[in-house]
């Protein structure tokens, strides 16, 4: 809610590739605010989801086994079991980062056991990079475990089907906001639309010139 309540329609524009939008072919106001108001909100549901489930795992890890949201640097959540330490990096999925990425994650993950491994004597441990859903065949990835979807949910609860059981909660949440999100929804749809088509159209089509022209060009700031 909040999120749409701050957006602006040149801001998103400005984001957004113009040449993607044209060569679908997109003739209405209305198809092409549709278009870029929904990949907008994907990009920032995934986000703010990715955050809220992070802090649900870190939550309850917390109550199992007094698992800790960390404070080195790339690692966002420590405990211990089994007399193993694990020090773990959240990710919402699977396939979340390049290879430049995973690089400083492994190097995040050095970083903290030699600084873990200063401050206490004889400990064991395990990196590991957790993932809230999808499934990994190989966990065993060298440097560090990749656990992901109930494997991941089983690690930090003990519970085999924790995967399963966070869902329908999730549902019920998401029907009780629902309805005003679609208000709002419909609201910044029908404002965006007419801005469009006083802003950037030409005898009451898509001024495609002037889109690109507010996206790129140099001569505006």
């Amino acid at each position: 809610m909040r999120s749409l309540e701050k957006l602006k329609l040149k801001t998103i524009l400005q984001r957004k590739n113009p040449y993607l939008y044209k060569a679908k072919n997109i003739l209405t106001f209305q198809d092409l605010v549709k278009n870029i108001l929904d990949a907008h909100l994907s990009s920032q549901e995934e986000g703010l989801f990715g955050e809220f489930l992070e802090g649900l795992a870190i939550y309850i890890c917390s109550k199992v086994y007094n698992g800790r949201k960390s404070s080195a640097e790339g690692i966002d959540l420590e405990f211990e079991k089994d007399k193993i330490k694990y020090i773990v990096s959240i990710k919402s999925g699977p396939n979340w980062g390049n290879s430049s990425q995973i690089k400083k994650m492994k190097d995040q993950f050095q970083k903290a056991k030699k600084t873990l491994g200063t401050n206490t004597a004889k400990v064991n441990i395990v990196a590991v990079n957790g993932c809230c859903y999808g499934r990994d065949k190989k966990p065993d990835k060298g440097e560090y475990l990749k656990l992901c979807g109930q494997s991941f949910w089983e690690f930090i609860s003990g519970k085999s089907n924790l995967y399963k059981e966070i869902i329908e909660p999730l549902g019920h949440k998401a029907k009780e906001q629902n309805e005003d999100f679609l208000k709002a929804y419909s609201q910044i749809l029908n404002i965006f639309s007419n801005q469009l088509a006083n802003e950037f159209s030409i005898e009451g089509n898509i001024d495609w010139n002037k889109i690109v022209q507010h996206n790129s060009s140099m001569n505006l700031g």
